[in-house]
């Protein structure tokens, strides 16, 4: 019977086994091929795998560490309490688009969270064929409730006992119990059979399969096919292997075995491993034959050569790669790497380096003590460092343990980071060094090939993220600079009058808006106000923002009234023979007589907040936006300001989001004014931005400017 050897629980715990047990229960209460036990880390920032059934370590490497914040059921689980079906592979692309790159078989998923008494211990995932119905029939719902139920006591009691049941530095396997292989009765069969374990190993194989396989029984047994036999090291046979064994489906592949003996393997899993039948199949083609050959010299027939691509590499090498794929700015990539990559190896922390001006710098780290990064920052590129080694050289370097460093880099500061072992990365882009990565782990590691194979392409993705995340970034903080050049520095200040004013650029994207406000001194008791939008976010938008602000500017400077500043501006942008629109609100203040003219090209109506608490949108007569009728006309209207009274006035952005209604957006900030109104004109803005749920995330340009009526 399998126990859980890898798990470790304090001194004299029974808690590893008591999990096992009920772990292979799962294929008989549920009706499940595989599944496995995942427990928060002491830190509560990443899912480690604890324990497995029906699963291969090779299958499960990629997804031994999970960080909470990546994009996976079992996270999902434990981070809603509640359980998490994927009812196939199509539900799975549409909602883990990365489970799906990782791993794309057809299989059905169920994951349960493990709290008891309000503490999180972990997950259960369970999979099951892709045969499954579509949903968890209630019975199965309830046994999965039950068996993680079961699981969550067994933690509890261990952890009540001092005695927390912790992963240990590989998953246990919760083995059933082994059956003997029928040998007598197969060695009847005119087809060769064998059986492979869950890490894919021979553990039987008849003397008509080994004759077909072309190798002695002595030889095959406890040895991969895919690694002994040259022939079957094409990735396309092993996948079919592992799709076999995840999704619980049997599968079947023909394979040639030079010259021209062609095999049929059929796939027979289920929680112990696989029976294969592998039989003679129709002679091959002299076509075929002529492919095979060409793949056999690719991919060579040395037994000791280098690791080959497989499938488990790929796939977490696609995986990882996706992961990228979503960071944005260069602080984006050095987050998606500590999250997303360093747990997939185990890693305790990450450090991003990029050569300038002959030195390197510190692009960005996670999971060193503060200030401790800092003295690598600057380090000369003539400095004998594993950082410039593998920014000036390309080539890799790995450290598995600390002894291993200090004799290559004796009194070096990188063996003072109170870390272990090291794995340095060069990036390199369009054949350009760019910097280093720098993956380092608490304990001792052992980097086998796979590992170093990974790691040095996933060294290549980061360095094309990084390429990217800083020309983003670059871009980006010139069109903001654009934009900030475009908009007033600082509002003048106005006797009888307080001034706020909000401008938040899109988060997404990294054109420039058209958005713009200002306030001009139109005389001693007169003031103009303007905000606008340009239609676009482009170089083309924000400079029509800056010449349709300084045409206001200048019509507002000429006493003209809103109508007449309005009608003006519209006969200018149709000079200037351009297709963008633009809206605009403009008016003119009287702060004698504290009242306001209003008129209005087609922008949102602007809000008022009134002396005695109520808050109402002004229902101005709204004109044609610019620049679609040269002759159109823009009625105003008159609007008191007596003292405590605010204005509102702001772009659409504040209102208009994707999938939301606009007018129920503009009901809701109408509401938080009347709530909020005689607070404090700098809280009162940020409360209308948070309100509106622009705080963080924006998919439009906000311009926002309020205006309160204070005694002079």
């Amino acid at each position: 019977m399998g126990v859980a050897r890898q798990v470790t629980p304090g001194p004299g715990g029974v808690g590893p086994e008591a999990v096992a047990r009920v772990l292979r229960s799962v294929p008989e209460r549920l009706g499940a091929h595989n599944g496995g036990v995942y427990l928060l880390s002491e830190d509560r920032q990443v899912l480690e795998l604890a324990m497995t059934l029906g699963a291969a370590r090779q299958f499960t490497r990629p997804w031994r560490h999970i960080a909470m914040t990546a994009p996976i059921p079992v996270v999902d689980a434990v981070r809603g309490g509640r359980i998490v079906w994927v009812g196939g592979a199509e539900d799975m692309a549409r909602r883990y688009p990365r489970v799906a790159v990782a791993m794309p078989y057809a299989f059905c998923l169920a994951a349960a969270p493990l709290v008891a008494r309000g503490t999180t211990y972990g997950a259960l995932f369970v999979l099951w064929p892709a045969a499954h119905a579509p949903e968890l029939s209630a019975r199965e719902r309830g046994a999965l409730d039950a068996l993680a139920g079961r699981l969550t006591e067994v933690l509890a009691e261990e952890a009540g006992a001092g005695r927390p049941v912790r992963p240990g530095p590989r998953p246990a396997v919760a083995d059933r119990d082994p059956v003997e292989p029928v040998a007598a009765m197969a060695a009847r069969l005119p087809e060769g059979v064998f059986a492979l374990d869950l890490d894919g190993r021979l553990a039987a194989v008849t003397q008509a399969a080994a004759a077909l396989l072309g190798e002695p029984v002595e030889r095959l047994l406890g040895a991969r096919p895919w690694a002994l036999l040259p022939w079957l090291r094409d990735p396309v046979y092993e996948y079919h292997y592992r799709a076999a064994v995840i999704s619980g489906q049997s599968a079947a592949f023909v394979a040639v075995r030079p010259p021209d003996r062609r095999l049929s393997f059929e796939l027979f899993p289920d929680p112990t491993g696989l029976t294969v039948r592998i039989a003679p199949a129709a002679p091959v083609t002299p076509i075929a034959a002529i492919a095979t050959a060409r793949r056999e010299r690719r991919a060579g027939t040395a037994a000791d050569r280098a690791v080959q691509a497989r499938p488990g590499a790929l796939y977490h090498l696609l995986h990882l790669a996706s992961a990228l794929t979503e960071a944005i700015g260069v602080q984006d990539v050095v987050t998606m790497v500590a999250e997303q990559i360093v747990p997939a190896f185990g890693g305790r922390a990450v450090a991003v380096l990029l050569a300038e001006g002959g030195r390197l710098r510190i692009a960005g780290h996670r999971g060193y003590p503060p200030g401790l990064v800092d003295r690598f920052d600057g380090t000369p590129l003539t400095e004998p460092t594993p950082g410039v080694r593998a920014s000036t050289q390309a080539v890799p370097a790995y450290f598995e343990s600390r002894a291993e460093l200090e004799r290559l880099y004796p009194g070096r500061h990188e063996t003072q980071d109170g870390m272990s072992a090291w794995a340095y990365l060069p990036l390199v882009t369009s054949r350009r060094l760019i910097g280093t990565c720098v993956l380092a782990f608490a304990e001792p590691h052992r980097f086998d090939l796979e590992e170093r194979a990974v790691l040095t392409s996933l060294g290549g993705l980061i360095a094309q993220a990084l390429d990217r995340a800083r020309l983003y970034d670059t871009k980006l903080g010139l069109a903001h600079g654009l934009q900030e050049s475009l908009l007033p520095r600082a509002l003048p200040a106005v006797p009888g009058l307080d001034i706020s004013a909000r401008y938040l650029p899109c988060t997404e994207g990294m054109d420039v808006g058209g958005d713009f406000y200002d306030l001009i001194r139109a005389g001693p008791d007169s003031v103009a106000v303007v905000i606008g939008d340009v239609q676009g976010h482009n170089v083309n938008a924000a400079a029509l923002m800056g010449q349709v602000r300084t045409a206001v500017r200048a019509f507002a400077s000429a006493d003209a009234d809103p109508s007449t500043v309005l009608y003006r501006t519209n006969h200018l942008l149709a000079d200037l023979d351009t297709a963008l629109l633009a809206s605009c609100a403009y008016l003119r203040i009287d702060l004698a007589a504290r009242e306001a003219r209003l008129a209005d090209a087609g922008h949102p109506v602007p809000l008022l907040y009134g002396p005695d608490g109520r808050a109402e949108a002004l229902e101005p007569d709204i004109g044609m936006v610019l620049n679609v009728d040269p002759e159109a006309e823009y009625p105003q209207i008159r609007v008191g300001l007596p003292v405590g009274t605010t204005l509102v006035l702001y772009t659409d952005g504040l209102v208009d989001t994707p999938g939301a209604d606009p007018d129920k957006a503009l009901a809701d900030l109408v509401t938080t004014l009347a709530r909020r109104g005689g607070e404090p004109l700098d809280r009162l803005a940020d409360a209308l931005i948070d309100r509106a749920g622009h705080g963080e995330h924006r998919t439009d340009d906000v311009a926002l400017l309020l205006i309160r009526s204070v005694p002079r």
